[in-house]
């Protein structure tokens, strides 16, 4: 599944996937495989990106935050 919120926040706040992969350790293959779905991450990653990014974990996957109807 691609993650549509990944990139536009990534973007969004100006860093580079280098960046982002250093500094959470991975490589930067693997968030580009985040990125445009060729891989998904596990739910530790997705909750260390919703912290580094200071979103959710919706928001990450989705594009947008989650609403109760």
């Amino acid at each position: 599944m691609k993650m549509l919120g990944l990139k536009e926040i990534r973007t969004r706040k100006k860093y580079t996937q280098l960046k982002v992969a250093l500094d959470l350790s991975i490589s930067r293959e693997a968030l580009s495989y985040y990125e445009t779905g060729k891989r998904s991450p596990d739910i530790e990653m997705l909750v260390k990106l919703s912290h580094y990014f200071n979103v959710s974990i919706d928001y990450l996957i989705l594009g947008k935050e989650f609403k109760e109807q």
